[in-house]
């Protein structure tokens, strides 16, 4: 009897603070969240038409030449061809993970070695014209995730989508720059650009 006594509080106090915290709070912080901030609550989703196309916060990977491109992205996912393996899965949201590579390991400098080299093959124009590689272009972001890159960046790709899509390159570069969020109240953060919604911009422009 006198060993209940004294569990019993820390029982007590137990299972009252995982109905608190893991229960009631979290409840109640996702209804005051879709009250005040619907569409962030939501995942922040972008919509064409009526249909999520993806979502403001999570990058996806761009290719094809006549897109802007994001950030690379370290995250992985099962092997299409072995589900018992993993492999590249870039912008997988379900394994955001950095590659905690240093400055001094091999393949961190064979990656980004190899990132420029496709990066200069892909922008010729870009590259004859002396513009540098920026850096987000060849690194990863710390979650694998990041959606926006600089200003810098898609200037960098201004060229190329001009050619595929036959735009006059001040067209696109207004583009980049109407689609530019700068920093909050003038200082607190740095100028960037959601690729998603550039690329949407860039097929209403052209399809």
């Amino acid at each position: 009897m006198a060993l209940f006594r004294q569990i019993r509080p820390a029982v007590t106090i137990f299972l009252s603070l995982s109905v608190i915290t893991g229960l009631a709070y979290p409840l109640g912080m996702t209804g005051l969240s879709k009250l005040v901030m619907p569409e962030q609550a939501q995942g922040s989703l972008v919509r064409v038409d009526g249909q999520a196309v993806g979502s403001a916060l999570i990058g996806q990977n761009f290719t094809q030449p006549r897109y802007f491109h994001g950030r690379p992205s370290a995250t992985t996912g099962p092997d299409p061809a072995d589900p018992s393996k993993t492999g590249p899965l870039p912008y997988n949201a379900a394994a955001s993970v950095a590659t905690n590579a240093g400055p001094t390991s091999k393949a961190l400098v064979d990656r980004v070695t190899a990132a420029v080299a496709q990066l200069k093959a892909e922008n010729p124009e870009a590259v004859a014209a002396g513009l540098s590689i920026p850096m987000d272009l060849v690194t990863t972001s710390g979650s694998g995730l990041d959606p926006d890159i600089s200003p810098q960046a898609a200037m960098f790709q201004v060229k190329r989508i001009a050619r595929m899509r036959n735009l006059s390159e001040d067209s696109l570069k207004n583009l980049v720059d109407d689609m530019t969020e700068r920093p909050l109240m003038g200082w607190l953060g740095v100028p960037h650009v959601n690729v998603l919604a550039l690329n949407i911009a860039l097929d209403t422009l052209h399809n």
